[in-house]
C-alpha cells in the first residue's frame, strides 16, 4: 500500500477518462448529434421517428439503464477474479475506441452515433467500478481521502486541458463540423494513451480476495451476491447503509445541477454557447484546485464533517441563483462556488465509502454504490421538470433542488463514520472522525 507509483498510475486514469466526461458528453457531442438529426427531420428507428432534441438524451438513459443491468456482473468478476486490472483497461480501451470512431459521424449516420456513444458510456461506467475498487488495495485508510482527492484533481485538469485545445482548435477551425469530429475522436485518443501509459504501466493485480462456489457462474452468483449485499448491509453493516442511502439523495442533487446548469444559463440569463463553453472550461481548472482544498479540510475535521461543509454551500449555491442571479457576471462567480465544491464533494463521498466496506468485496460494494447512483440519478432531473412543467420557469425550478441537499444533509449527520468501519471489520485508528 501507498507505493507512490502505483498510486500515481491509479490517480492518472481520472486524467485519461475524464476529457470523455468533458469534451464528449458536456460540450461537443450532444449538440453535434441534435444538428444532424434536425437535417434529417429526427431519428427513424423501425418506423418510429424520435425528435431531434430527444435523441441524445434518449441514448443516455439507454446507456444508464445498461449500466444498471452490467455492474453487478462485473463487481463478481473481479472480487473472484484476477482479472480486476484487466477488466478495467478492456472496458477503456473499447470505451476509447468507441468515442475515436465518432470521427466517422456525419451526414446520416446520426443513428451510428448514438449507438457509439451508448457503448462509449457503458464502457466508461464499467471501468469506473473497477478503478474504484483498486482504492482499498493501494491506499491505507488514512490516505483514502488524499488519493481519491488527487484522482478527481487530476481527472478535472486533464479534463479541463484537453478541452481548452479543443475550444481552440473549434476557434480556429473554418470547417466546425470537422472540428467537432475531431474534437470527439481526439477524446478517444487521449483516453487510450493515459491508460496505457499509467494504469495500465502501473497499477498492480493483487490474488483474488475470495473464491468463486463450486457450481456457481459469474451471472448466476453476481444476480444472488447483489440481493445477498443488500441484505447484509441492512443486517450487519446499517450505518453504512445509512451513509449510501444520503450519499444518494445528495449527490441526485449534485448530478441535477450539473444537468441543468446549461440549459438554465442560456433559457434564463441569455448566455450563448461560447461563453457557456468557457464556463465549463473555468469549472474545470477551479474544481482541480478545490478537490485539493477540501481534501485540506477532510485533513483537519474529518471527511465526514467537510462533505457535510460543502453541502451547506451545494444549498447556498441553489438559493442565490433562484433568488439573485439575472446577470451574466454573477453567473461566473457562482460557477468559481460551485466548481470549490464538485471536485471535493465527490471524493470524499468515494473515499468515505471506501473505509466502510469489508475487505475482500470491495468490487461488489463500489458496484453496488455505482448501481445505486445510475439507478437513482434519474430522480432529480424527473422532479426539476415536473417543477418547470408545472411552474413554466427553470427559476422556480430550483427551489425543489434544495430538498436534496437539505435531506441529503440530515441523513449523512447522523451516519457514525466510526460504527460503520468497526461494523465492516475495518480499523478507525488514524481516521479522522
Amino acid at each position: 500500500m501507498n507505493d507512490k507509483r502505483e498510486i500515481l498510475g491509479w490517480t492518472m486514469y481520472d486524467w485519461a477518462n475524464s476529457a470523455f466526461s468533458t469534451t464528449v458528453v458536456t460540450t461537443f457531442l450532444g449538440p453535434y448529434l441534435l444538428s444532424l438529426a434536425d437535417a434529417q427531420g429526427g431519428v427513424n428507428i423501425l418506423g418510429y421517428i424520435i425528435k431531434p432534441a430527444a435523441f441524445f438524451p434518449i441514448s443516455t438513459s439507454i446507456s444508464v439503464g445498461l449500466q444498471v443491468l452490467v455492474l453487478p456482473f462485473l463487481g463478481a468478476i473481479a472480487d473472484y477474479t484476477h482479472l480486476k486490472k484487466r477488466m478495467m483497461t478492456l472496458f477503456a480501451y473499447l470505451g476509447a475506441i468507441a468515442t475515436l470512431m465518432l470521427f466517422l459521424i456525419q451526414g446520416d449516420l446520426v443513428l451510428l452515433g448514438g449507438l457509439l456513444y451508448i457503448i462509449a458510456n457503458v464502457s466508461f461506467g464499467a471501468a469506473v467500478v473497477f478503478y474504484n475498487a483498486f482504492l482499498p488495495d493501494i491506499a491505507s485508510p488514512d490516505q483514502r481521502d488524499s488519493v481519491s482527492s488527487k484522482g478527481f484533481a487530476y481527472g478535472y485538469l486533464g479534463g479541463g486541458i484537453l478541452l481548452l485545445l479543443n475550444l481552440i482548435l473549434f476557434q480556429v477551425m473554418e470547417d466546425t463540423a470537422l472540428a467537432v469530429r475531431i474534437n470527439l475522436a481526439s477524446a478517444g485518443i487521449w483516453w487510450i494513451l493515459f491508460t496505457y501509459l499509467f494504469p495500465h504501466k502501473r497499477l498492480v493485480q493483487r490474488a483474488p480476495a475470495r473464491q468463486l462456489p463450486e457450481g456457481e457462474s459469474y451471472i448466476s452468483h453476481s444476480l444472488r451476491q447483489l440481493f445477498k449485499t443488500m441484505r447484509e448491509m441492512y443486517t450487519k453493516y446499517p450505518a453504512s447503509l445509512r451513509y449510501l442511502i444520503a450519499y444518494l439523495v445528495y449527490n441526485d442533487g449534485i448530478q441535477t445541477v450539473i444537468v441543468v446548469s446549461t440549459s438554465f444559463a442560456a433559457e434564463e440569463l441569455g448566455v450563448g454557447a461560447s461563453s457557456l463553453a468557457l464556463l465549463v472550461l473555468m469549472i474545470q481548472f477551479v474544481a482541480f484546485a478545490g478537490a485539493f482544498i477540501f481534501n485540506a479540510v477532510a485533513q483537519r475535521v474529518g471527511a465526514k464533517k467537510a462533505i457535510m461543509s460543502s453541502l451547506v454551500i451545494w444549498s447556498g449555491v441553489v438559493i442565490f441563483a433562484y433568488a439573485l442571479l439575472y446577470e451574466e457576471w454573477q453567473l461566473w462567480i457562482l460557477g468559481v462556488a460551485l466548481a470549490l465544491v464538485l471536485g471535493g464533494s465527490q471524493a470524499l463521498s468515494r473515499s468515505l465509502f471506501s473505509q466502510m466496506i469489508p475487505q475482500g468485496k470491495e468490487a461488489e460494494y463500489f458496484g453496488f454504490y455505482e448501481i445505486s447512483e445510475r439507478g437513482t440519478s434519474w430522480v432529480g432531473p424527473l422532479i426539476f421538470g415536473i417543477a418547470v412543467q408545472i411552474t413554466g420557469h427553470q427559476r422556480s425550478a430550483l427551489v425543489s433542488l434544495i430538498i436534496f441537499f437539505v435531506v441529503g444533509l440530515i441523513l449523512l449527520s447522523r451516519v457514525d463514520v466510526k460504527q460503520a468501519m468497526l461494523e465492516a471489520g475495518n480499523d478507525p485508528e488514524g481516521v479522522i472522525l
